[in-house]
């Protein structure tokens, strides 16, 4: 009996101490794990929403950059932390959803080990080839691929990532061949494309669309169901001539798993202010991502776009998923 009102009260305590935790929360500095390379487009969004985010939060949030396999590396880092809201991980598609297709010894499911706190974008993807390649137009690239016996070559952020899932969603589209050339970020794979060493990436237009307004490559194509207003000139793969292929990359902020209620609210508050911060808008119009609308944002949201996404890339990449 004695033993059992013990335990009652240190659990009754350690409730108390949780509760009085997170209602202080934030105390100190929160880090923000990118699982990618700076200079990536996850990477890109992170910057711009958590510094909105620290400025209503009253504490400074900061991005820490964790790459490595495809996003998994630094996803994991922040699944085996401390559940006290001080370690946010902000994601995509690949590590969030797609990962746990792709690798068999993944050692966490998105869909149980992180708690959704929201979507932050859902970005349409640009195929942009290099200047020095002499592709000017999605029929000129699609023909190169034939020609070429050995295809041409793609450039990604790393197996699993959505860099790598778009060339292999377009290959499984168009039954063709190519070399996908996979670096440790999308940065590193850009810096490849615009010096030319490489004939192709498909990213996200935050990544690609500035590069081809300022003649560094050339876009051929945008994944979306229409054009951008940002750059009018730009086809759709369907107007190209491309249907089957659409694809967009969702960016959204989740915790480690068994983060106190209260902590999550209050992330959940402070993301959703940054969406009508005027420097977050300015920022998201000229890099063409929309805000999501409040019916898309929210833990529950998020939560059936992970599930709903293992089970889209399960289906679609049954003949490229590995390992």
């Amino acid at each position: 009996m004695f033993r059992t009102l013990r335990a009652l009260l240190a659990l009754g305590f350690a409730l108390i101490a949780h509760t009085a935790l997170a209602q202080d929360y934030p105390t100190r500095p929160i880090r923000v794990v990118v699982p990618f390379a700076p200079g990536g487009t996850t990477d890109i969004l992170a910057r711009i929403v958590v510094e909105a985010m620290g400025r209503h939060l009253g504490q400074n949030v900061y991005v820490e950059n964790v790459g490595g396999a495809g996003g998994r590396t630094g996803t994991e880092r922040v699944v085996k932390a401390s559940p006290d809201g001080y370690t946010i991980l902000f994601g995509n598609t690949g590590p969030m959803a797609a990962s746990k297709v792709f690798f068999a010894d993944q050692r966490y499911d998105p869909r149980t080990d992180l708690t959704p706190v929201g979507l932050v974008a859902d970005v349409p993807m640009v195929l942009a080839a290099s200047n020095k390649s002499g592709i000017t137009d999605l029929a000129s690239f699609i023909a190169r691929m034939r020609e070429k016996t050995d295809g041409v070559t793609f450039g990604s952020a790393g197996f699993g990532a959505t860099s790598d899932m778009a060339p292999n969603l377009l290959l499984h589209e168009t039954k063709l061949k190519a070399t996908i050339v996979r670096y440790q970020g999308a940065g590193p794979a850009i810096r490849d494309l615009t010096g030319g060493f490489i004939d192709a990436v498909i990213d996200q237009t935050v990544t690609l669309l500035p590069l081809d307004q300022g003649g560094s490559v050339k876009a051929l194509a945008v994944s979306g169901p229409k054009r951008l207003p940002q750059a009018p000139n730009l086809p759709t793969f369907a107007e190209a001539g491309l249907p089957e292929f659409t694809m967009t990359v969702w960016n959204a902020i989740s915790v480690p798993k068994g983060t106190p209620q209260p902590i999550v609210d209050c992330l959940v508050a402070a993301l959703d202010k940054s969406f009508a911060d005027p420097m977050v808008q300015a920022r998201f119009n000229e890099l063409a991502v929309p805000i999501p609308p409040p019916e898309a944002r929210g833990p529950a949201v998020l939560q059936k776009l992970v599930e709903s996404e293992v089970d889209r890339w399960a289906d679609v990449f049954k003949d490229v998923a590995k390992q």
